[in-house]
């Protein structure tokens, strides 16, 4: 496939009726179902030009489906690794280093998280799969902070549940542009793949519910830090909620124009609260503000006698 793509655009007629798209394409293309709602979700794949398809959409005969190419990543050096932070027979909690893939990607051929693995040793969940052993969730490339896998295909279930369920608690440090009148709020509003640009997000009529609260900690001149909250978990949550409301993230260059950060998106996960899948035990983790973000606070005039928010959870409950 990637052969396939390397000249441009893929454009495929379709020849039999009532055929679904998935189908279609994993014939066409000699790949997985998988690997074709993956191209799917990264809006690569159009239906007579309209981005935005169904894996199951029925085609008609006559249909000119495209499969544009991926753009690839750069990889990025070898030398970012996650800290572990806490680790036992069920679960590992880890401190991502903004810059490191969480896990193998389409367009990314550089190391990941899941590189790191075997170093860390001891087994893996397997409900992944062989590309994501242990991964329960993940935070994006440019995003620091902690993440909780698992190592027992028991303790992956349990803490997937409590991430549908919304019991798992997540919070976020955010440096973004503007000043805001209320001390907390909420943003409700629905996300999906944006249909001009594809690589985005966006809220949309259409798209899955999503909510994120805001508390403000930090009042700059011409900008705020956040403590945030997710009440879902949708892909780019955060930067899509505050950039439709007017208060992109600070550095984000997908979803802002400003570039007063460090290089990144001024987001950090700050707090990870669950209940130990073993022994239902209740488990808070907090990491501190790393140094590239500091830079980015004092840059914009944030103060050092600014309280870290989760100072009183660090190391309280584990």
């Amino acid at each position: 496939m990637a052969e396939a793509l390397a000249q441009g655009p893929l454009h495929l007629t379709v020849a039999e009726a009532c055929r679904r798209l998935d189908a279609f394409l994993a014939a066409r293309l000699n790949v997985g179902r998988t690997e074709v709602r993956r191209l799917i979700e990264e809006g690569l794949v159009e239906v007579e030009g309209a981005p935005m398809a169904r894996p199951s959409m029925s085609l008609l005969p006559g249909m000119l489906v495209t499969v544009a190419p991926r753009q690839v990543v750069e990889s990025m050096p070898s030398l970012l690794e996650p800290r572990v932070v806490y680790d036992d027979e069920a679960i590992v909690v880890l401190d991502k280093p903004a810059g490191l893939v969480v896990h193998p990607a389409p367009g990314h051929r550089g190391s990941t998280l899941v590189d790191a693995l075997p170093a860390i040793g001891g087994r893996w969940s397997a409900q992944g799969g062989d590309e994501r052993p242990g991964i329960v969730h993940r935070l994006d490339r440019g995003t620091s902070g902690l993440l909780v896998l698992a190592r027992t295909d028991q303790a992956h279930e349990h803490l997937a549940k409590q991430l549908r369920e919304r019991t798992m608690g997540r919070e976020y440090w955010a440096m973004v542009l503007g000043g805001f009148e209320e001390d907390r709020g909420r943003v409700d509003a629905p996300i999906g793949r944006d249909r001009q640009q594809p690589r985005r997000m966006a809220v949309t009529a259409d798209g899955r519910v999503a909510g994120t609260e805001f508390f403000v900690l930090e009042r700059l001149a011409d900008h705020t830090s956040l403590r945030l909250r997710l009440l879902s978990g949708r892909t780019h949550q955060i930067r899509v909620h505050l950039s439709y409301i007017g208060h992109p993230v600070v550095g984000d260059a997908l979803y802002s124009t400003t570039s007063a950060g460090s290089g990144r998106p001024a987001l950090h996960a700050a707090m990870l609260h669950f209940h130990h899948p073993a022994n239902g035990r209740e488990m808070v983790f907090c990491s501190p503000l790393p140094a590239d973000l500091v830079g980015t606070r004092h840059r914009l005039g944030g103060s050092d006698l600014i309280e870290w928010p989760w100072n009183e959870l660090r190391g309280a409950v584990w």
